[in-house]
C-alpha cells in the first residue's frame, strides 16, 4: 500500500509488520518518532503479542533487548548518537552472545560540541562491535531493510543495525510502499531461537571465557560476518522476488560502464551523488558511483571487482577519524589490493552541513585532474580555522573552541566566549 508518510512512521509500520515480541527503547533525537509510533501501535492494539517496555536509559534498552532475545523473543530497539555510546558495553555483549536483535540507528553526530544533526560518527564509533551494519539510501529502503534485517539476524543469530540518516530520512515525508501483513508473514517466518534460556534446562549465557577459548569465540563471530556476505544478497534477492523492488544487498553500482572516477558513499547522500553523476555524464565526464549498503560485513571481493576498471576512487564520508581521515577510504584501500587505483577521502556533511551538488561536481572535476589531496574537507571555512589557531597560539587562556568559532562566524553574538586576562 502506497502512503505519503514520514520516514520514521514508515519504518515503525514496517517494524510492526515483522511482529516483534519485545520493544524496549529510550527516546533520543532523531529516532524518537520511530519508537513513539511503535508505542502507539502497541497501546491501541494494532501491534498485538508485543510488550513495549519503557526503560530509564539507552543502556537499559539494550540490556532489556538482550534479556528478551535470550529468553526467546523477537526483540527490537532504536537509538542514536550519544545513546549508542551509552549502550556501548551492552552492544558488544549482544553480538558476543550471538543474539539476533534488530536496532535502528538514527545516524547523528557525536559531541562535544552538542549537535543533533546527521553524520555517521555514531555508527563508525561502534563499527567493530560485531553487529551487521546496513545503510539505507531512501525511506523506502529504510522500511524494506528492517524486514530483511530480522531475516538476516535470525538466520545468522547475529544482531543487525539498520542505519538511517537522521532528519534527512527520519523526518522527511515521502511516498513509501508498505506491504501487507500476509506478505511479510510469508517472507519472515516465526522466530525460532538457536539458544534460549529455559528454567527446565538451565545453562549459562555469557560465562567467563579465558585465553584458552577467547580467540575461538571471536573467530566464530567473525565467521558469522563472512557467512553474512552470502546471506545478505540472497535475502535481498528473495525480497525482490517477493515484493517486486530492489532493496539491500551488499553494494549497488551506478553507471560504472567506462567510469574513470567513481564516488563511493554510505546512506542518503547517494541520491545526490547519482544526480551529479548523471549531469557529469551528459557533459561527457566518465563518472560513476557505488552505494554501499552493507558496511559490516565489508564486501571486499565485490568492491574489488566493481572498481577494477576505475582510474581513481573518491570516498564521500560523513565521519572523521582524527589523525587518519576516512574510515571508509581505509577499508576501500584494503578492498583494492592488487589494483593501482588511488583512493581519496572527502570529509563532508559533518554535523548536518549540507552537501551540495556543486561541491560534489567540484570534487569530480578536481579528481579528474588528479588534483585532490589525500584528504579533502569539503566546504571547510579555513579562515575561521586559521583564526582560532592564531588565537590559541597567541593566548594561553584562549577559551572554548566551539564558542570561539561561533563568535567568529556570527559577530553579532553577545555572549562572552573566552576568558580574558587582566588589562586585556
Amino acid at each position: 500500500m502506497l502512503k505519503q508518510i514520514e520516514g520514521s512512521q514508515g519504518m515503525a509500520e514496517a517494524i510492526a509488520l515483522c511482529r516483534p515480541q519485545v520493544i524496549c527503547a529510550y527516546p533520543i533525537t532523531p529516532q524518537t518518532h520511530i519508537v513513539e509510533g511503535l508505542g502507539a501501535m502497541v497501546k491501541d492494539g494494532r501491534l498485538q503479542g508485543c510488550e513495549y517496555i519503557n526503560v530509564e536509559s539507552e543502556f537499559g534498552a539494550m540490556s532489556v533487548a538482550i534479556g528478551a532475545s535470550a529468553g526467546g523473543a523477537r526483540a527490537y530497539t532504536a537509538t542514536a548518537s550519544q545513546g549508542l555510546l551509552f549502550m556501548a558495553e551492552a552492544v558488544y555483549n549482544a553480538a558476543g552472545l550471538g543474539l539476533p536483535i534488530v536496532m535502528t540507528l538514527g545516524n547523528r553526530a557525536i559531541g562535544a560540541p552538542i549537535n543533533i544533526w546527521n553524520d555517521h560518527s555514531d555508527a563508525m564509533a561502534l563499527k567493530d562491535a560485531g553487529w551487521i551494519q546496513l545503510y539505507a539510501e531512501t525511506n523506502q529502503e529504510a522500511a524494506d531493510l528492517h524486514i530483511q534485517a530480522f531475516r538476516i539476524a535470525e538466520e545468522l543469530s547475529c544482531p543487525v543495525m539498520v542505519c538511517v540518516d537522521g532528519f534527512i530520512l527520519t523526518h522527511a515525508f515521502e511516498r513509501i510502499d508498505l506491504p501487507t501483513q500476509e506478505e511479510v508473514d510469508r517472507f519472515l517466518p516465526p522466530y525460532v531461537p538457536v539458544q534460549q534460556l529455559d528454567p527446565d534446562n538451565p545453562y549459562s549465557i555469557g560465562a567467563m571465557v579465558g585465553p584458552e577459548a577467547f580467540t575461538e569465540v571471536r573467530y566464530l563471530g567473525h565467521q558469522k560476518h563472512i557467512d553474512a556476505l552470502e546471506v545478505i544478497p540472497r535475502v535481498a534477492d528473495e525480497f525482490r522476488a517477493a515484493f517486486g523492488r530492489e532493496a539491500g544487498g551488499l553494494i549497488r553500482p551506478y553507471r560504472l560502464e567506462g567510469a574513470e572516477t567513481v564516488l563511493v558513499a554510505l546512506g542518503s547522500i547517494n541520491g545526490t551523488i547519482k544526480d551529479v553523476v548523471d549531469a557529469e555524464r551528459e557533459r561527457g565526464v566518465k563518472a560513476g558511483a557505488i552505494s554501499i549498503c552493507s558496511f559490516r560485513p565489508f564486501p571486499l571481493a565485490e568492491l574489488n571487482e566493481a572498481l577494477s576498471g576505475a582510474k581513481r576512487v573518491v570516498c564521500i564520508e560523513k565521519s572523521l577519524s582524527p589523525g587518519l581521515g576516512g574510515v571508509l577510504a581505509s577499508n576501500l584501500r584494503m578492498a583494492l589490493r592488487g589494483h593501482a587505483v588511488p583512493v581519496y577521502t572527502v570529509i563532508a556533511g559533518l554535523g548536518g552541513r549540507p552537501i551540495l551538488r556543486s561541491g560534489i561536481a567540484g570534487v569530480i572535476e578536481a579528481a579528474g585532474r588528479d588534483a585532490l589531496d589525500d584528504i579533502t574537507f569539503l566546504d571547510l571555512n579555513r579562515s575561521a580555522v586559521e583564526g582560532q589557531l592564531t588565537r590559541a597560539a597567541g593566548l594561553r587562556e584562549s577559551g572554548p573552541i566551539a564558542e570561539n568559532l561561533l563568535k567568529a562566524l556570527n559577530p553579532g553574538l553577545v555572549h562572552r566566549v573566552s576568558p580574558r586576562r587582566a588589562g586585556e
